[in-house]
């Protein structure tokens, strides 16, 4: 999937002090600290949330990273909107493709030791973390005077195969650090209502912290998101003026597009006369990695099994994109540019969103944005994002259904049931929706209430007495599980 693009103004911002205090009027001095500074979800987040905070009572914001490039980020980076200083990019990230957590943590602890070392880590009112929360205590042990905010996207544990026991026991090791590193933040935030149930199950540790819910944003900024001319002629050579369903991701099997395809034929067999209408799979596409290839190709051959028609664009833009003589039922486009998904999303009938339990889900926000209607799982973060039309008619936003080909088919026939002056209303609610809680001001509102906050609380003494005390019942549960793999790796000699 493309990366969203924001355009921006620069602006001066004054340098300011230490000045750790809760009124609102007094501007504090923050760092951020994120492993790779590119883009992506995570990075758009940091970058939302370093812009949000810098136009906030003239705060002074820098940002640590491991790496960044400029050719290769969004544009407030790019245009040094931002202050961004990188160290430790000599580190490698990996060996022959492996031990990536290793230097992860590395990476970040070279950082760390530099904020520390330098003395620059005294300056700061509050420092924020997402991803890697490994150098938590560290920072924590020296910055006796700073704030520390940890964002979490969703745990590393979950996300990191174990599937051998040599990587278990690997694992293990840092699994364990993740959650005791991140019992050390002063603050801890999540994206969703679904992250926050997940970490509670995942890090035992947590029970007695408070966990705070930040919703990432999208610009609602009409004008940043506006089709261009280019990108609409674009859509019309590929398309003509066909009606179309639209699903975008990255072509990953976790993303379950087949889901959308499967539907589509049902609709489609349900509604014999129906030729005005086509399926758009668009999304991130690399032709190195193994599992793009592999299910684009999987994707087709499900067409052919299901008698769809379809066509393949790479890349598609202006220069290599021909008038087609026919418009196939599917239509797969391969890693798009953002104007041409911003023309996409403006003229779709609906957003398919086949991934379950997604941690938040960006793509729906955006198409709200637009004013359209979502089609999701009733998993993650969707279930907050979207008012579902079986809650509430009134005011619904899309639909979130289980994942039933059967069941999403009705809602394809639904959606095109609906009337003009219908869709012109939804349009209006699902724009308010992303206005009121997934906007620019609703994160700054959100992360200004949660660092005042922060900044209110008193001195932890007793809570530090309670991180040991939790971290030696960790420690001794920790060894008694490897004190039974071992027994049972013995018993099986």
């Amino acid at each position: 999937m493309p990366p969203v693009s924001r355009k921006v103004e620069k602006k001066k911002e004054n340098i300011t002090v230490n000045s750790v205090t809760t009124d609102s009027h007094k501007a504090l001095n923050i760092a951020f600290i994120h492993p790779d500074l590119g883009i992506g979800g995570a990075e758009r987040l940091i970058v939302d949330a370093a812009m949000a905070l810098q136009s906030t009572n003239n705060n002074k914001i820098t940002i640590y990273t491991s790496h960044c490039d400029k050719s290769h980020c969004f544009e407030e980076v790019k245009q040094e909107l931002l202050d961004v200083h990188v160290y430790g990019d000599f580190l490698p990230t990996n060996i022959n493709g492996k031990f990536n957590i290793v230097f992860a943590f590395l990476r970040q602890l070279y950082l760390s030791l530099h904020l520390i070392l330098s003395f620059k880590i005294f300056s700061y009112d509050i420092i924020i973390l997402d991803q890697l929360s490994y150098c938590i205590p560290i920072l924590h042990l020296f910055a006796w005077n700073t704030k520390i905010l940890f964002y979490c996207h969703f745990p590393d544990k979950l996300l990191a195969p174990h599937t051998s026991k040599i990587r278990s026991i690997y694992r293990f090791v840092f699994d364990t650090i993740e959650e005791i590193s991140t019992l050390y933040a002063d603050k801890i935030v999540v994206n969703s209502e679904f992250t926050k149930s997940v970490v509670r199950k995942t890090f035992k540790l947590l029970d007695n912290k408070s966990l705070d819910v930040v919703y990432p944003c999208v610009s609602t900024d009409e004008s940043q998101f506006k089709p261009t001319s280019e990108s609409l002629e674009l859509l019309k050579t590929l398309l003509y003026n066909k009606s179309y369903f639209l699903s975008v991701n990255r072509f990953e099997r976790k993303k379950n597009i087949q889901l959308a395809i499967d539907s589509f034929a049902a609709y489609l067999s349900k509604n014999k006369n129906i030729s005005t209408q086509s399926l758009v799979i668009a999304g991130g596409y690399d032709p190195r990695v193994a599992e793009n290839v592999e299910y684009l190709n999987q994707l087709k051959i499900r067409c052919d099994e299901l008698n769809l028609t379809y066509q393949v664009f790479n890349n598609p833009d202006s220069a290599n994109v021909t008038a087609v003589e026919a418009v196939s039922n599917v239509i797969f486009l391969t890693s798009i540019s953002t104007g041409l998904k911003n023309a996409l999303m403006s003229k779709c009938d609906l957003l398919i969103y086949t991934p379950s339990n997604e941690h938040f889900g960006i793509v729906p926000i955006e198409a709200m944005c637009m004013g359209k209607l979502v089609l999701a799982d009733n998993s993650g973060g969707p279930l907050e994002t979207i008012i579902n039309f079986h809650d509430n008619k009134n005011t619904f936003t899309g639909f979130t259904i289980e994942a039933d080909s059967d069941k999403w088919e009705n809602v394809l026939e639904k959606v095109k049931n609906f009337s003009p002056p219908d869709l012109q209303e939804i349009s209006k609610r699902c724009k308010s929706r992303v206005d009121e809680k997934f906007s620019s001001i609703a994160l700054r509102t959100q992360l200004v209430k949660v660092i005042n906050e922060m900044l209110s609380q008193k001195p932890l003494s007793k809570n530090s007495k309670n991180k040991y005390l939790n971290m030696n019942k960790l420690i001794n549960t920790r060894t008694e599980y490897i004190i039974v793999i071992n027994k049972n790796n013995n018993s099986n000699k």
